[in-house]
């Protein structure tokens, strides 16, 4: 498939920079894949557009301040030996932590990164935590060990010094109110470098509507990578690799799952993270000798990419938002709906003046 068949047209002024004041506030635009039709609504309208049997499967990880500014600290503990070598020690860092490895190592992107070598350190704050480069990748990628030089501990620090990993295309820098709103309200486990973003229009109360409607939700958790915004390089879809992300499925949400397949209800995945994680389970299990289950529950590493032509073993509905144009994301949509009717309907969003992407609205596609 040739990337310029993910393509659309979208006005930078319809990137939402901001939340909306309330999550529910949003708009939802609702997209029959089988006749190919439309409709537009509220997301605080979604309990009442259910039919009450969905099996309804939330991504509960938790987005870390990712985005630490530090300056270069040497080698070791060498000198500077030049005056333009002190200036660039001088000079802010910027560390992106992009996936754990350890309770102290990490992947990390850092800008500028083409003079950081092996063996350097960076220090943050006031050198209360320090990262040391234990090895170097491409493209700016680093593998760091970090280390507390004070009592607090390292989780401590990133929390406190950390900013928030709002995406490129919100033109602006973070602040207090990104903290609460970039973050879903089930979230709970650390690792994320971004939101699972369709999860961020729920309240408690609309998620108290859904179950009082006679729909059941359950939690998985993918924290979310690089590989979910990894550009596609290439002019088709065929030579694309996904980085892998880490994701466990609990096993009560294998067996729920697996109860509502029995009973003929659906499953509706709350975001395109949560299409990954069920679809590469369900893949893991029907490879399984042992596993009775539709997905295979437990931890594991996702690398699937999802392309028009993909089977789906598992997901029914799928509740997103809008995605940019030539991106993996998108290209997920359009296998889980007909492509021409996905980019129709985008078109219409735009026309409509839909918000778009982190903070913008969302489709609900069954």
């Amino acid at each position: 498939m040739r990337l310029d068949e993910l393509d659309y047209t979208l006005p930078r002024a319809q990137i939402a920079q901001r939340p909306l004041d309330r999550r529910d506030a949003s708009r939802l635009l609702v997209l029959h894949r089988l006749r190919s039709s439309w409709e537009d609504h509220l997301f605080r309208e979604l309990p009442s557009l259910l039919h009450g049997d969905e099996l309804v499967v939330l991504n509960n990880t938790r987005v870390i301040p990712a985005r630490l500014f530090g300056r270069r600290a040497g080698m070791y503990s060498q000198p500077a030996s030049r005056a333009t070598s002190h200036e660039h020690l001088q000079a802010t860092v910027e560390v992106f932590l992009t996936r754990q490895l350890s309770p102290d190592s990490w992947d990390v992107l850092v800008r500028p990164g083409r003079k950081i070598r092996t063996g350097e350190k960076i220090r943050f704050g006031e050198g209360e935590l320090e990262a040391e480069v234990i090895a170097r990748g491409e493209l700016g990628m680093r593998t760091v060990r970090l280390v507390s030089l004070d009592a607090h501990t390292i989780e401590q620090h990133l929390e406190r010094l950390g900013r928030v990993p709002l995406p490129p295309y919100i033109d602006r820098a973070d602040d207090n109110v990104d903290r609460e709103r970039y973050q879903t309200v089930f979230a709970k486990r650390p690792g994320a470098i971004a939101a699972p973003t369709a999860g961020l229009h729920f309240t408690p109360e609309i998620l108290a509507s859904i179950r009082e409607r006679g729909a059941e939700t359950c939690e998985l958790t993918l924290s979310v990578g690089l590989g979910t915004f990894q550009p596609i390089h290439g002019e088709t879809l065929e030579g694309h690799k996904m980085q892998s992300e880490s994701y466990e499925i609990p096993a009560e949400t294998a067996h729920r799952i697996a109860a509502a397949r029995a009973e003929g209800r659906r499953i509706l995945a709350v975001g395109t993270t949560v299409v990954r994680a069920l679809e590469d389970a369900a893949l893991r299990a029907a490879g399984s000798t042992t596993n009775e289950e539709h997905v295979l529950a437990g931890p594991a590493e996702a690398s699937l990419f999802i392309v028009p032509g993909f089977r789906f073993r598992v997901v029914d509905a799928l509740l997103t938002n809008f995605h940019l144009p030539r991106s993996t994301l998108l290209a997920l949509v359009c296998a889980f709906a007909d492509r021409e009717s996905v980019l129709t309907a985008y078109r219409h969003a735009v026309e409509a003046g839909y918000r778009f992407y982190s903070y913008g609205d969302c489709m609900l596609i069954r």
